[in-house]
């Protein structure tokens, strides 16, 4: 496994991502409760946020997962692309996902 450093959208669009083994996540009704264990810094995560987290644990590459999110909230497929594109790339910079290469 590869890490890929800041793709494009194109580029990652077609990447699976994963959660790091120094990550945990926890799902609630209204929020997700993210912990980076090596920084000691949580993030909270919106129900979509956490949705999106869910799909690429479930070995969605970024672009699936962004189309299966279209379809559940009957939204535009390129607007969609778009937003988990900024989301997973805030995430990575967080340290909170990586980036296979195999995509």
């Amino acid at each position: 496994m590869t890490a890929l450093a800041r793709p494009d959208n194109d580029a990652l669009l077609s990447t699976r991502a994963h959660v790091p083994e120094h990550v945990v996540y926890r799902a609630f009704v209204q929020e997700t409760v993210v912990l980076n264990l090596e920084t000691g810094r949580y993030q909270g995560l919106n129900p979509t946020g956490g949705r999106i987290l869910d799909l690429l644990g479930g070995g969605h590459t970024v672009g699936s997962a962004a189309r299966a999110l279209a379809e559940e909230y009957q939204r535009p497929v390129p607007d969609v692309e778009h937003d988990v594109c900024t989301f997973c790339t805030d995430l990575l910079d967080r340290g909170l996902i990586e980036l296979d290469g195999d995509g």
